[in-house]
């Protein structure tokens, strides 16, 4: 189609993420399989590539925007940006799951945090008793120093005995077909089950070197 002389790109075609290391393929393929094309990258330079018109430039780039070119009868036409991403990862999907605390009273917040270690990007999904009333606040912190890490933390505010159950995440890798999931239960009771009853008064007077006992009753 000497009218589109490139095939038309999906925007999910355009975002390409490439683990470090790994070749990655900018699919800009032409509706002329013999057409020249010259791939480019942001500064207009030309960059050496494979090209196969089936697929389009095969190569190991650098992170970056690229485009590519052909000519039609004499014009010269551009395709769609392509955005390349290089992100760390390893083919293990190192997971943590913690929590302050396991036992909590009505009222309380509940905490719970999700760890994903040498991953830049994964997919995330937390399980609990109020998800379904989206009643979990979520919040990442992606920290690079002294080493990669993703902390996912899943907050539940003013928690009820209905919140009581297993508070899992499980963790998708970006690029491959690998998951891992952590749970940890959570139990919320109706009220506090402790009672202290003290022997004492709220103020004590003690003469120096005088030894003072000061007991509690707990129930």
């Amino acid at each position: 189609d000497p009218d589109m002389p490139f095939v038309p790109s999906i925007p999910e075609d355009q975002f390409i993420l490439v683990e470090e290391g790994d070749p990655a393929v900018i699919p800009c393929r032409t509706s002329d399989p013999d057409a020249q094309v010259t791939l480019v990258n942001n500064l207009d330079k030309s960059v050496h590539a494979l090209y196969d018109t089936k697929q389009g430039f095969i190569g190991n780039f650098p992170a970056g925007s690229y485009t590519c070119k052909t000519m039609v009868t004499g014009m010269e036409f551009k395709s769609d940006e392509f955005l390349i991403y290089i992100i760390r990862a390893t083919s293990q999907l190192p997971v943590e799951i913690e929590a302050l605390k396991t036992v909590y009273k009505t009222g309380e917040t509940i905490v719970v945090t999700c760890v994903v270690f040498d991953n830049e990007v994964v997919n995330l999904q937390w399980n609990y008793p109020g998800k379904v009333k989206e009643k979990g606040l979520i919040k990442l912190d992606d920290i690079k120093v002294p080493s990669q890490k993703l902390v996912y933390t899943l907050t539940i505010p003013e928690a009820s005995v209905k919140d009581t159950g297993d508070y899992e995440c499980t963790a998708r890798h970006a690029t491959k077909e690998v998951k891992e999931n952590k749970k940890v239960a959570i139990t919320v009771h109706d009220k506090g089950f402790v009672h202290l009853e003290p022997q004492f008064s709220p103020l004590e007077a003690v003469n120096l070197h005088e030894v003072k006992n000061f007991v509690v009753d707990v129930q």
